[in-house]
């Protein structure tokens, strides 16, 4: 496989290789790619001590994990480039049927703690960020005008069940555990806004949701899409790429090697294509952590580009519409 251009693709697996590609993202603040990135798992969030306990896993998922690394260093390249005025973020882990909902938390985003059996520490985790009304709406109105069902949720409404033992609102551990890496445990000057992907999981209609806030991009809001490429409870050891099937590293793979495709119409259909994959449910029993990667190409919007920014394992970032 080669790019337009006639050169090898790069796949960034190194801090070396990433950092050289987050430098090389345009300088936009007036048209901000979309991303889809690997937002990781609440391991990233653990104590040092407990992850390298857990040997090969936790080197792979944990807090000195490559990807706990390259979070430290994309958030800081996004603020830096694109200067956004607002975040709107979908997550793998909220799903809702029939409407969009869009967070309107006002002056603090609660945190829904959505994991269970793990240590009180990771009950404890803090990520200080705020809403904004006037974005919220937007998102609304974008999903309404383009003949969908939306509405704002509020903090009085509860929108997941939370590992201390109540349901609540909040922004998911999709959101909180990666934000926390990217741009601190207090992050009040930019606002954050969560939106519900498609709980039917299908592709098209993801990559449809994505395409109606593409607008966004050009109103100085970073769109981001979080999700993980491999994602299956049933075999923990397909989170590590030492110990992961052949099957599973080689949908890992296809993945990367569809989002390398230069043409637009060709690397949607081989991205749509991957549910296909004989390796697809070994890597995801259930999409709801793939779809997200539809969700961030749709923001791309019709005839992007794209570029791998990190080709982690199991958790890859990509810009699109560069």
């Amino acid at each position: 496989m080669s790019t337009s251009n006639g050169s090898s693709p790069v796949f960034p697996k190194t801090q070396a290789e990433w950092r050289k590609a987050l430098d090389e993202l345009p300088n936009t603040p007036e048209k901000i790619p979309a991303f889809f990135f690997g937002h990781g798992s609440p391991m990233l969030a653990f104590g040092e001590r407990e992850a390298e306990q857990m040997g090969s896993f936790g080197r792979s998922n944990g807090p000195n994990s490559p990807l706990a690394t390259f979070l430290k260093d994309f958030g800081p390249a996004l603020l830096s480039k694109y200067k956004p005025k607002g975040i709107v973020v979908f997550s793998a882990h909220w799903e809702t049927h029939g409407e969009r909902l869009v967070t309107d938390y006002g002056d603090e985003n609660p945190l829904l703690m959505d994991y269970f059996g793990f240590q009180p520490a990771l009950y404890k985790l803090k990520f200080k960020s705020r809403g904004n009304s006037a974005l919220s709406q937007r998102v609304v109105q974008l999903y309404k005008d383009a003949g969908y069902l939306a509405r704002t949720t509020s903090k009085l409404e509860a929108r997941g069940s939370d590992g201390r033992g109540f349901s609540g609102p909040g922004l998911d551990h999709g959101v909180f555990v990666p934000f926390r890496l990217m741009f601190g445990e207090e992050f009040t000057d930019i606002p954050i806004v969560e939106v519900s992907i498609d709980g039917s999981l299908d592709p098209q209609k993801n990559w449809a949701l994505g395409e109606v806030v593409a607008p966004l991009r050009r109103e100085g809001i970073l769109v981001l899409s979080g999700g993980l490429v491999v994602h299956n409870l049933r075999d923990m050891s397909s989170f590590s790429e030492e110990l992961a099937s052949s099957v599973v590293k080689d949908f890992n793979q296809a993945i990367l090697d569809a989002l390398v495709i230069p043409d637009y119409a060709a690397r949607k259909e081989a991205l749509l294509g991957l549910v296909n994959h004989k390796g697809f449910r070994a890597a995801h029993p259930r999409a709801d952590h793939f779809v997200p990667l539809y969700v961030g190409a749709g923001v791309g919007g019709a005839g992007a580009n794209a570029k791998l920014v990190s080709a982690i394992y199991g958790a890859p970032t990509v810009a699109f519409d560069l």
